[in-house]
């Protein structure tokens, strides 16, 4: 059945703000060298400067919430396409580190912000079959986001000693057209009537964006949400026993997503090439063979999201990172490190298919329609807190422990992923919003 160009429109553009992420998120490891050269930065001042973005992002996903739902779904996504682009022109204008710092660290805000806003605003403008694909195209375009931003590196490489500025500035274009672009998508049904108690508005954006659906359907979807939030608002509080599940499942599945060792593995694949003896081609493999490995199985991943399940998902993920992870030990202790690469790929796959493609998606659709930007800023910062202390301790851990123990560590943790998702993680697949709560025994 036809859907609407509406809900397919307005998916797009909000999974964008996911291109954007992506995009100034790598953007930088194209500059990084240059400009610590360029300012004659200390080893110090040089990692404040390239993490700058990075605590902008802890704060962005912290704060994301209130946006979200004082200013509405529509409104905070305009916003963030704002920092991004302020955030490229002022990075690439920066004339003294400490501008630069100022610029990054609110292109980093922009990041933390969209794994807030856009990952919920698809969630409840998509009908419950496909949520899950739809909501899913945030991470897609993360991961595309990266392989545009190496590839957009590479071919301003080559312009002159101002290329770094260049590549900083180019993600200036996309920002201004997502920005432009949010300007024409509705308001999110769910906000217009559960938080604004504007139903006329609301159910003109469900006709819009239910294009198959019955008159009658659209009413009682529209009565459906107006009834949780009055519900809601018995119990008006975020941090209330009545909520102890979805907040339980989002601080895990953030928790088990970096437990993994994934942005570990990005972030420091040429060292563990290296220890491998491949580091002529670490830099080759970390940008280009991750980066489509990440990028395919990220696509089947959201192929499989609505056909198989959130929780299927993750249980496949969880097998496949206990496989990759524990032959990456089983490597290093046994001194068979050829197969260590071939490791880390199924390890990208394993992630992509699962967690990747699983958690904004997850986390977007287990909180009531009051508090889902509250959940969904938990979730996210919680992923992000442990994406930076994880960042911060690896060199430590590879240097204090054999890299053999440390991917023990990593498969462990996922074992324990694997017992939690068996044990305590509910199905969403095709399950309306609205009735996810009463699944979850949120009344």
């Amino acid at each position: 059945m036809k859907q609407s160009k509406v809900l397919y429109t307005s998916s797009i553009v909000a999974a964008l703000g996911g291109f954007l992420f992506g995009f100034d998120t790598v953007v930088i490891s194209g500059a990084e060298q240059t400009i610590q050269k360029l300012w004659n930065l200390s080893e110090t001042l040089h990692g404040l400067a390239i993490s700058a973005a990075l605590w902008g992002t802890v704060l962005g996903s912290l704060i994301g919430g209130w946006p979200t739902d004082h200013l509405g779904r529509k409104k905070t996504l305009i916003s963030l396409g704002l920092l991004f682009f302020v955030s490229a022109v002022w990075s690439a204008f920066a004339q003294d580190v400490n501008s630069f710092m100022v610029a990054r660290f609110i292109g980093g805000l922009g990041i933390g912000i969209s794994t807030v806003a856009s990952p919920l605003y698809i969630s409840e403008i998509a009908p419950a079959k496909l949520r899950g694909r739809l909501a899913g195209m945030f991470q897609f375009n993360i991961v595309f986001g990266i392989l545009m931003a190496f590839m957009s590196n590479a071919l301003l490489k080559q312009i002159g000693e101002n290329a770094w500025r260049w590549m900083l500035g180019v993600e200036a274009i996309p920002a201004l057209i997502y920005t432009l672009s949010c300007f024409a998508i509705p308001e999110s049904p769910r906000w217009l009537i559960g938080a604004q108690k504007n139903m006329d508005e609301g159910l003109k954006v469900l006709a819009k964006v239910n294009a198959t659906a019955s008159k009658a359907e659209i009413i009682q979807i529209a009565a459906d949400i107006e009834a949780a939030s009055q519900e809601d608002t018995h119990e008006s509080g975020f941090w209330t026993m009545r909520h102890r599940v979805p907040i339980l499942l989002a601080i895990l599945i953030a928790f088990f997503n970096q437990l993994s060792g994934i942005n570990a593995v990005l972030y420091f694949a040429p060292r563990i090439f290296e220890m491998t003896g491949l580091a002529a081609k670490a830099a080759l493999l970390q940008s280009v063979g991750i980066g489509i490995t990440n990028l395919i199985f990220t696509f089947l991943g959201l192929w499989l999201i609505d056909r198989l399940g959130r929780r299927t998902l993750l249980v496949i993920g969880s097998l496949g990172y206990i496989a990759s992870l524990g032959l990456c030990s089983w490597a290093f202790y046994s001194g068979n490190v050829s197969i260590v690469p071939a490791c880390i790929f199924a390890f990208i796959a394993a992630h992509a298919v699962g967690q990747g493609a699983v958690i904004w998606v997850f986390i977007s659709e287990i909180f009531p329609n009051q508090h889902r930007a509250s959940g969904q800023s938990l979730g996210s910062f919680t992923h992000w807190i442990f994406a930076a202390l994880l960042t911060l301790f690896f060199p430590r851990m590879v240097t204090a422990f054999s890299p053999g123990s440390v991917f023990a560590f990593f498969c462990g943790m996922m074992c324990l992923q694997l017992l939690w998702v068996v044990t305590m993680v509910p199905e969403t697949k095709g399950v309306p919003l609205e009735q996810i709560e009463e699944q979850l025994g949120i009344h």
